[in-house]
């Protein structure tokens, strides 16, 4: 089953981004007026790639045969059996022998996690108060552990716990479909985003030549 996780919020501004480009883009060409127009396409050209390959283009892709980290410019594919330990600060970072790879996206910051934890605690206490609890009632280690393990828990937390699931099911499939016989681990692949690449640099020159022009 493949899933694809993003940020919202950047898809969002990105869209916007490309729907205020393409009108502007519109207007310059309806009022060409010579070389400033074309500095002012050039540079709106760049912001626009820029914002595409940092904004639209990154995801973390869960496939059946391993994780694809789509960052800016870089792809990289982990096989399920590859995946080492996946860890989470302000970004997913999952090992693999030779390297860590960084996920651009989903990220987690620190405002994030502390709204996580206040919308823990308001919804145990909207809980509390709707059963008619004045006092602190008593709760089993194993509930007290279920909440300490969601308190706080941020989009890329969820995802994390994904990757590292989907990791451990691929590997015990493997280890019981080969009947405990040693396997070589399948290496990770990186590889550079030819159009992501390719579309900055055209942009780029566009604006060197808008420069020379004018």
């Amino acid at each position: 089953m493949k899933q694809v996780y993003r940020s919202r919020l950047a898809q969002v501004l990105g869209w916007l981004w490309v729907v205020f480009a393409a009108v502007m883009a519109v207007d310059l060409v309806m009022r060409y007026n010579g070389p400033p127009s074309l500095v002012a396409g050039a540079v709106l050209a760049v912001l626009t790639a820029m914002i595409v390959v940092t904004s639209l283009r990154p995801a973390t892709v869960l496939l059946e045969e391993g994780v694809l980290v789509r960052n800016p410019f870089r792809d990289t594919f982990l096989p399920w059996a590859a995946v080492g330990e996946v860890r989470v600060s302000h970004a997913i970072q999952i090992d693999y022998d030779g390297g860590t790879v960084r996920c651009w996206t989903p990220q987690s910051s620190a405002r994030e996690r502390v709204s996580a934890l206040r919308r823990t605690t308001s919804q145990d206490g909207r809980t509390r108060a709707s059963q008619g609890l004045t006092t602190m009632p008593k709760t089993t280690s194993g509930e007290q552990a279920a909440v300490d393990a969601m308190a706080g828990r941020t989009h890329a937390d969820f995802v994390a716990d994904q990757i590292t699931e989907r990791a451990e099911k691929a590997r015990s499939k493997a280890a019981f479909e080969g009947k405990g016989e040693a396997a070589e681990t399948p290496a990770a692949r990186t590889t550079w985003s030819i159009l992501a690449a390719a579309g900055c640099l055209i942009a780029a020159a566009l604006v060197v030549v808008a420069i020379i022009a004018s």
